[in-house]
This record gives structure tokens, C-alpha cells and sequence, in this order.
């Protein structure tokens, strides 16, 4: 049997309140990599699962997260009217 524990930094939250890589790296809007990086880091500090040692974050850790560094914002699309470098070769 599972427990229902995960031991967090300083808290003891239910297995259910945390998300995997995956999942918090489509919350954010980043990859996967990024996350495992900010562990790294310690930017942005995961728990681990007890039996697995998978990643695991807090909804509440990565809304503190977006709330310090800002919500990432997509990079801007280029216009209809925005001209579009294309090198041309000769046939």
C-alpha cells in the first residue's frame, strides 16, 4: 500500500495536492527539462516521491513560483504584415 504522505520542504501534503513533471511543466507552459533544471538550480525546488523518487510539485509551490518570476508569456507571433527572410538559391 501507497502512503498518502509525501514529505515536502516543510510540509506533509496528500499525494493528491502534488503533479508529476509532466503535469506541472504544461501548467507553467515550459518543458520538462526546465523543470529537472530548476531542481537543479534550486530555483524551484520538487519533492520526491516516496517510493519511486519521481519529481513531484506542489500546485501551491508553482504558483508562489509564477507569482516570484512572473507568468511566462508566449513568444510574440510574427504579423501578417512582418516581412519573412527567405534565402534563395539559384536552379
Amino acid at each position: 500500500m501507497l502512503p498518502n504522505l509525501v514529505r515536502g520542504a516543510r510540509v506533509m501534503a496528500k499525494i493528491s495536492e502534488f503533479m508529476t513533471v509532466g503535469e506541472a511543466s504544461a501548467y507553467l507552459g515550459v518543458s520538462a527539462s526546465s523543470l529537472r533544471r530548476w531542481d537543479r538550480a534550486g530555483a524551484l525546488k520538487a519533492s520526491r516521491h516516496p517510493i519511486s523518487g519521481y519529481r513531484l510539485y506542489l500546485k501551491s509551490h508553482l504558483d508562489e513560483f509564477l507569482s516570484q518570476v512572473g507568468a511566462a508569456e508566449k513568444p510574440p507571433t510574427r504579423s501578417s504584415g512582418a516581412k519573412k527572410t527567405v534565402k534563395r538559391t539559384r536552379d
